[in-house]
């Protein structure tokens, strides 16, 4: 008993051992820097008297006041959802369009797939670079195609589900959907790789057509994957800065949360506002989570 205890104990000190130096970079780079941005959303900080801000300084709400009543505030906020929910659904869209493509033999495959994964591990600046010349109204060749030339990155606007909307903000919701549609693809592909093929050769055999296999054998082994790739794009995205920068610099009716706490530390030096609003931004995740897992461990339970 003695000895399978210290076995144990050896066990789980080598375990700390092995893990101690990912728990330092972690509370390095990830907890030391939460804790002082909390710290700061809660003082009246600036550029300028950044060096007196400290544990101990004056506690208040004011930043987190003025962010919510700031102009602009739930506009950003509201543009930050429809840019993440719209991204996110659209790039796994792709991807599983793009997945169910592609999971047959035929020649040349293996090049089709590796050139999807160009716009994912592309330089974020060449691309977006790309399409701004590309949606250029004066010499864009994507206006070549038109009969009547487009501002995409203006101030223009359109209808999208006869909602009048700006077109910007729809040109970033489709760069955002370009760009990371293989990220889904990758986690269908290898899920569909995966599934029993005997599965689709039963349902043929029973005369179900292709919709039906789709709807009654595919996607139930799917659906798992699929939440777990909406809620990384979620985040992900919720948080995006240098995609919207890039494009439009958070105008034209797009800015999001993240461009805003960018220009609130750059343009007015306010430090304890760009705080606030980032843990605001967090808060919002943060709720979305706890929503999301409990319904999803829900769903996992009846499963069961």
């Amino acid at each position: 008993m003695t000895k399978s205890r210290t076995l144990r104990e050896q066990e789980g000190r080598a375990g700390l051992l092995l893990i101690s130096p990912t728990l330092l970079i972690t509370l390095v780079v990830v907890v030391l820097p939460l804790l002082w941005a909390i710290m700061l959303a809660f003082q009246d900080v600036r550029l300028i008297n950044i060096r007196r801000a400290g544990l101990f300084g004056n506690y208040t709400l004011e930043n987190f006041t003025y962010v919510l009543e700031e102009p602009g505030f739930w506009s950003a906020l509201a543009n930050t959802l429809i840019y993440t929910i719209a991204g996110t659904a659209l790039s796994i869209a792709i991807g599983l369009v793009a997945a169910l493509a592609l999971r047959e033999k035929f020649k040349g495959r293996t090049i089709v797939r590796a050139s999807i994964l160009i716009p994912y591990v592309a330089p974020v600046v060449a691309v977006a670079f790309l399409w701004e010349v590309m949606l250029n109204p004066q010499y864009g060749i994507v206006n070549t195609w038109l009969s009547e030339p487009i501002a995409f990155l203006s101030q223009a606007r359109g209808t999208f589900l006869g909602v009048q909307v700006p077109v910007a903000l729809l040109t970033v919701i489709a760069f955002e959907a370009w760009r990371y549609f293989p990220f889904a693809f990758l986690f269908i592909l290898a899920r569909l790789q995966a599934m029993p093929h005997e599965l689709e050769e039963a349902a043929t055999v029973d005369g179900a057509t292709p919709t039906q296999r789709f709807r009654y054998v595919i996607m139930p082994q799917l659906w798992r994957i699929i939440a777990l790739l909406s809620v990384l794009r979620f985040v992900f995205t919720f948080t995006k800065f240098d995609d919207v920068y890039l494009l439009t610099g958070g105008g034209a009716g797009t800015e999001v949360v993240s461009v805003r706490v960018y220009n609130f530390l750059t343009a007015r030096d306010d430090i304890g506002a760009s705080a606030a609003q980032a843990i605001v931004l967090a808060v919002v995740l943060v709720v979305f989570l706890v929503v999301y897992l409990r319904f999803f461990g829900k769903a996992e339970e009846r499963t069961a």
